[in-house]
């Protein structure tokens, strides 16, 4: 099997051609089940397994995204769950802010051993937010989300018999989501016959400020966002996933760019190494896919769970790596 190991000329990185899209497929399968991105979890995998922890490893992550992400993108456009002006101000507001990412991983941490740290808290976050997921405050403020998607499931299950066929879109025409006004004070948007609204500065704000954690990171910050938009702003994760997902895919292409165009200090790699990125994004795009599929048959307390204690025990060895 030697001819199937390659060197990465870009980031150094020596392995089996296969290895970063088996390891892209399985983290993206079981992440997908739980509603989060795999991208955070494949930057730690570069950073420990494969020794890659120049800025390169960043921009590299955001190559991951732009492979995988289109096919959930043009899923939620064609069910017209896009909720458009959640979408433009998550985007206008994390341009910037990844700009700005940029910057701090050039210049505050191209130390491996600080950006572990980094690494460290993001995941901590995530994993701390899995497992309050799974505790009773956090169901009971999921009961108004859950009757809305059992009407949701309900009505195009209905509408589905009654036709006796698959619907083009697979979504009855309330699904859709509806603007009603849009404006630099607010957002209100209806969905399944209800209406949502929030503030369109502390929604920039949020972005921002996740564009400032995603680009420095190499994630788009969908999976920090999100929930925030789900717990603090009350909006349907019917919509808010598209939204997120979009914003993702496009801020990941600004990474990119920043990462590629910008000059940094001499001798500091921070372009993405373009095949690598490829590969674990091809896996990422099927593991996505699967995942999706197979989300029905496994419970999702046991996913988050999971997902939960592995990835708090990573973000506390990474933590606990700069004190040592």
């Amino acid at each position: 099997m030697d001819h199937f190991y390659w060197l990465f000329p870009v980031s150094g990185v020596k392995t089996y051609l296969f290895i970063p899209p088996l390891v892209a497929f399985v983290v993206s399968f079981f992440t997908s089940m739980g509603g989060v991105s795999g991208a955070f979890l494949l930057l730690p995998f570069q950073v420990s397994f494969l020794n890659f922890t120049s800025p390169s490893v960043s921009a590299t992550n955001f190559v991951f995204n732009i492979v995988a992400i289109p096919s959930g993108v043009y899923r939620y456009l064609k069910e017209g769950r896009m909720a458009w002006p959640l979408t433009w101000v998550v985007i206008v507001g994390t341009l910037p802010g990844v700009f700005i990412g940029y910057y701090l991983r050039i210049l505050f941490l191209p130390d491996p051993k600080v950006f572990k740290l980094f690494i460290g808290c993001v995941l901590l976050y995530i994993g701390v937010r899995l497992l309050y997921e799974m505790s009773g405050p956090s169901q009971k403020g999921k009961k108004e989300m859950k009757a809305l998607e059992d009407k949701f499931d309900q009505r195009t299950k209905e509408l589905k018999d009654f036709q006796k066929t698959r619907m083009a879109s697979g979504l009855p025409p309330e699904a859709v989501v509806k603007t009603i006004h849009f404006s630099f004070t607010k957002v209100e948007y209806e969905f399944w016959g209800e209406r949502f609204s929030f503030s369109t500065p502390s929604m920039f704000l949020l972005a921002f400020v996740v564009g400032i954690i995603g680009g420095t990171y190499g994630i788009g910050g969908g999976a920090i966002i999100a929930p925030f938009c789900v717990a603090v702003f009350h909006l349907p994760v019917y919509t808010v996933a598209g939204a997120a997902l979009l914003g993702t895919f496009l801020t990941s292409i600004a990474g990119v760019f920043f990462y590629s165009i910008i000059p940094a200090q001499p001798g500091l790699s921070t372009s993405p190494d373009w095949f690598l990125g490829f590969l674990f994004g091809a896996g990422g795009f099927i593991g996505m896919y699967f995942g999706a599929r197979a989300q029905k048959f496994i419970p999702q307390k046991f996913i988050k769970l999971m997902l939960g204690i592995i990835i708090t025990f990573l973000a506390l060895c990474y933590i606990i790596q700069f004190f040592i």
